[in-house]
């Protein structure tokens, strides 16, 4: 059972260093503190269990593509509640592509323990086939589908850091929101299997294309981005 729990854990954790790793080098040359970093991808960990039980008891009441728009709303809300708690309201949030950094760090801590415990079933029932196949799909598409929508949040924020406090807000607000329905749509078409499936993640790989050339944009120090 532990060396089960150890290969489970490893498999959602390692991609994500993965990705954390890449994501840093976008801010190589002013660089968050290291603990911040730390404690915001833990913060995106503890979300993980924090949010399980409230789309449990969502599950009681929604169904159908109602409970996907609400499941995707509530990740979203407890990602970024995630950063907000540990970086963005710190005075460490000091440049745009900041809000970027630690939102999709949080996304990244996020789907380290949710792949984990994909991982760990059929891993626990001796199915290794299964276990490969469903990391390189989570790899490939739910990480990636984390990274997209928190970097959504980031952007809105970063965009608007040079605003008044309220622009802030509404922008986060948004963020938000558009994270929650990028989520949704990414959750209903991958339902559709075959072509539709395909289809889907190609259009994730070019959003996430247009994620790294807004983190290029956003590095711009003091331009007002209206």
């Amino acid at each position: 059972m532990a060396l089960v729990i150890l290969i489970a854990f490893l498999g959602g954790m390692l991609p994500a260093f993965v990705w954390l790793f890449f994501w840093l080098m976008e801010d190589k040359y002013q660089p968050e503190p290291k603990r911040y970093i730390f404690f915001t991808f833990l913060a995106g960990m503890l979300a993980v269990p924090l949010v399980l039980p409230v789309e449990e008891f969502a599950a009681q009441y929604v169904a159908g593509f109602g409970l996907i728009v609400v499941w995707a709303l509530l990740e979203e809300l407890f990602k970024f509640g995630a950063a907000y708690i540990v970086a963005l309201r710190a005075k460490v949030f000091d440049e745009p592509l900041d809000a970027v950094i630690y939102m999709v760090t949080a996304a990244l801590g996020f789907s380290a323990l949710e792949n984990a415990l994909f991982l760990f079933t059929p891993l626990y029932q001796g199915d290794a086939l299964h276990s490969v196949l469903v990391g390189d799909l989570r790899f490939m598409g739910a990480m990636l589908l984390h990274i997209l929508a928190s970097a959504t949040v980031g952007f809105a924020m970063g965009f608007a850091f040079y605003k008044p406090a309220r622009a802030r807000r509404w922008a986060a607000f948004w963020g938000v929101i558009l994270a929650a329905t990028l989520h949704a749509c990414f959750n209903f078409f991958i339902l559709g299997g075959g072509g539709v499936m395909f289809a889907t993640f190609v259009a994730l790989w070019l959003f996430i294309i247009v994620t790294l050339l807004l983190a290029e944009r956003i590095k711009e120090p003091g331009k007002d981005y209206r």
